[in-house]
């Protein structure tokens, strides 16, 4: 019994230790951030603030709006930017259970994890966020003093945010479902079309009610689909002729 009991306690203990020592990172980058909330939730809203007239403000509907919007923005960003060390957390506590073939494409495959969904935030900040601010601060009807609240423009953002960042690891996916042997080229080929209508429907779901964000992220979704459908065909090959040459020897 204790030869059993050992090894899941020296796990157990491993998993509290990677924990603590993840919650110490994200408290430390919480910390060292939170002096700056107010200006990094300025620079957050920046591609709303720089269309809003000069008449208009952003205001604050709750009593502890001002402390808490700047509070909550700080923590997500700290969540956000220890997302690699968390991430090489995770892979140390698996790795040692993992096959050679299997770590073989571990690391690369979190490397690009963290780059696409990197990628992903950047896009929602520079492309989708410019589009879908300047959508919203157009269509009202005139006469209306656009003055949003600073709470919902948060939730709005890291809602895209999150939405982008995870729709850009379509490509991770794919790739992990081919190999897995879940899937095959030929079948996620034979099921673009319906494909191309999810990532509407993703889109529909994932994404504030509007045609303009559901649109701009069901697009690139699709596109990143292909990526990988791609990615996953010319990684095939050569695994593919070299069961040929088994075979034929």
């Amino acid at each position: 019994m204790t030869d059993h009991e050992q090894p899941l306690i020296a796990h157990l203990i491993e998993l509290r230790n990677r924990l603590l020592k993840s919650v110490l990172v994200v408290l430390v980058l919480f910390l060292g951030m939170f002096y700056f909330a107010n200006d990094l939730y300025l620079i957050l809203v920046k591609p709303l603030s720089v269309l809003l007239p000069n008449t208009g403000n952003m205001i604050a509907t709750g009593v502890a709006s001002p402390f808490l919007v700047p509070f909550k923005l700080t923590l997500v960003l700290a969540v956000l930017l220890a997302v690699p060390f968390l991430l090489h957390q995770v892979w140390s506590f698996i790795s040692p259970g993992l096959y050679q073939h299997e770590k073989k494409f571990g690391i690369p495959l979190l490397v690009s994890s963290v780059v696409l969904f990197y990628t992903g935030i950047a896009f929602a900040y520079f492309v989708v966020l410019p589009l879908a601010f300047g959508f919203f601060t157009a269509a009202g009807p005139e006469g209306i003093s656009f003055m949003p609240d600073i709470s919902n423009i948060l939730d709005f953002i890291l809602k895209i945010f999150f939405a982008f960042g995870i729709a850009f690891e379509i490509p991770i996916a794919t790739f992990l479902m081919v190999l897995s042997g879940m899937t095959t080229v030929a079948a996620l080929t034979e099921k673009r079309p319906y494909i191309f209508v999810g990532c509407f429907v993703v889109g529909m779901l994932v994404t504030p009610p509007d045609v303009i964000s559901q649109t701009i992220l069901a697009v690139p979704m699709w596109l990143l689909f292909e990526a990988g459908v791609l990615a996953s065909r010319m990684i095939k090959k050569p695994q593919e002729d070299g069961e040929e040459e088994i075979q034929e020897s």
